[in-house]
Parts: structure tokens; sequence; C-alpha cells
């Protein structure tokens, strides 16, 4: 597959890019089996019964241990992320010549087989989050939502991720539906956030101190707050459903959200990030008047044009 200048002016404008039956749909099959092997044959979700999968976790199911997280409504496989067959499926060649068309030839750093795994180092700090670059040499896992059903309507609330890389990869392993928990995207969010933070490609971070315990973890400026606020009230999300098989490929400054789960049946995908080999030269420049300078010159010299037809095939247009 290759990207035509259309592909290219959508993501630069919006942010981001729905690419239909990219995945290896045999390996799709297999990281359903892996993820559904880890849950206990005691436990009163059976993965031949729908009507079983609704949740939250039963509090005998929950698992505390980020590499293999089972707690609400989240299922989070990480301890995989690094196996084989998850390196064959999130870092294909048809996925690197992607790739590659928007961060520029011969520059991708590879993942490791059976390498370090996202969460093997713990949280990135106390009862904080786990840090997906802390450690990670392969994608961040398999990624579950448990139907919510008999849970209220939730806000939305967007964010951007605070560790260093540059174009994130959600893969669908199996269908979503809509409203199903799909990955939730506010399009052009990038091209607002992205001179709101001191460093390019990451964030300053506060150690946490047990005597000073107001401030830690990473550092918002001022106006990154400001318009992230503004994002959330002026910019309607999108939700990236799709089949088993499609990704999504977002710019690491879009506003985005793990999308709430109102189907009947669990949703399933892989997360990956993609990053170059000169991303620790660059991660520390302060934004540029160009901010596509480190991306390839083929998506530098796109323009931001694209067809309503094509805006329909992203969701962005019903």
């Amino acid at each position: 597959m290759k990207l035509d200048k259309e592909h290219l002016s959508f993501f630069k404008a919006q942010g981001y890019l729905i690419l239909n039956q990219v995945l290896d749909l045999e390996l799709c099959a297999w990281a359903r089996d892996r993820l559904w092997s880890t849950l206990p044959q005691s436990s009163r979700i059976k993965r031949d019964d729908r009507s079983t999968h609704i949740g939250p976790f039963d509090l005998s199911d929950i698992n505390e241990d980020v590499q293999e997280l089972r707690s609400g409504y989240r299922w989070q496989l990480r301890k995989a992320g690094t196996e084989s067959n998850m390196v064959r499926l999130v870092f294909s060649e048809t996925l690197q010549a992607i790739a590659q068309q928007l961060l520029g030839s011969d520059t991708l750093i590879e993942p490791v087989i059976n390498g370090s795994t996202m969460g093997r180092q713990g949280a990135a700090w106390p009862e904080g989050p786990v840090d997906p670059a802390l450690g990670n040499e392969g994608a961040r896992g398999i990624y579950a939502t448990l139907p919510y059903k008999h849970k209220d309507r939730l806000p939305e609330q967007c964010h951007t991720d605070g560790h260093p890389f540059q174009l994130g990869l959600v893969g669908l392993i199996d269908d979503v539906l809509p409203a199903g928990g799909g990955f939730k995207v506010w399009p052009g969010s990038h091209s607002r956030l992205y001179p709101t933070f001191i460093m390019q490609y990451d964030q300053p971070r506060i150690p946490y101190y047990d005597h000073l315990p107001t401030y830690k973890g990473i550092l918002h400026t001022p106006e990154y707050l400001e318009i992230l606020e503004a994002i959330s009230k002026d910019t309607p999300s999108v939700d990236c459903y799709g089949r088993a098989g499609d990704i999504v490929l977002w710019h690491h400054r879009l506003a985005h959200m793990a999308g709430h789960n109102y189907s009947d049946q669990i949703r399933h995908a892989i997360l990956y990030d993609f990053s170059t080999n000169n991303l620790d030269q660059n991660r520390l420049d302060p934004p540029q008047n160009n901010m596509w300078r480190d991306w390839s010159h083929e998506l530098q010299e796109s323009s931001l044009t694209y067809s309503p037809e094509f805006a329909k095939s992203q969701h962005l247009i019903p």
C-alpha cells in the first residue's frame, strides 16, 4: 500500500488517518487469542458468551500488575508487546512503508523481539500512569475495553501523550462498532497544540516527593491548558471505528482519548509508537515555525486540500 497525495494532505491538515485492511488478519486473530489466554478460567467472562462480556471486571478478576492489567472496564496486556507475532503485526513491511512516507526513508527505530516491554519498570510515578517510552522496545500492547451497557453516558475528555515519539498507531484487531470504544480524535488539534509545548517531542517532568506532593509528573504550559480546553469546546471529536485490520495513524500532538464503549462487544486493539533514529537529537528542540521540519519531504511538500468524499472516508463529515 502506498499513500497518495490526498492521504498525505489529510494527515497534514487533520493530524490523523484511517486506513482500511492494513493489518494481517491471521495475526489479528493471534492477538485476540493471546489476550483471552490470560483470563482465568474461573472468570465469569466467557469468550463464547457475549452476554458475559459486560463490564466492569469482578473483584476476583482484577489484576493490578500493569503488564497484565484488568481493572474496571480496561484490559491491557502489555507483556506481549515484544513477542515475535506482535512485532510482525505492528512492524510489517506495509506499515514500515507507510510510516516512512510520513517520517522519512530508512529512519525508523525497529522494535526488539523479546525485548523490554511497557510497564516492566512500573508506573511513571506513585499512582501515576505507565510511561509508554520507559524501557519499552516494542508495542504498547493489546488494549481492550469492556462494554459499558449499564453505565451512564460519560463526558469526553481529550488529552495528549507526554512521552517522546512522533507517529502513533492504533490497530483494530476485531470489528469495532460506532460508539464501541474506538479511538477518538479531535481533528486539527495537532497544529493548535504543537506550539504550546516547551519541547517539540517531549515534556518536562517533575519528580515526586512525599513531603512535596502537590506537583508530580508531566508539566503543561498555561497556553496548552487554555488551547486544550478551547478544543474540547469548539471541535467535535471523530470516532475512529472500523473492521478488523483497519488502522488509525495519528500525530503525536493530536488531542485524543480511548472511546467509551456503548456497544455490546469488547473493543480489541493494539497500540504502537513509531519513532525515528534522530528523535533523541530533535526531541528537546523548541516547537519550530515549520512543525513538519523533521518529517518526510513528501509530507512537507503536500497541500492541505482533500475532497469531501475523502473526508467522509475519514469519518470527518457524515
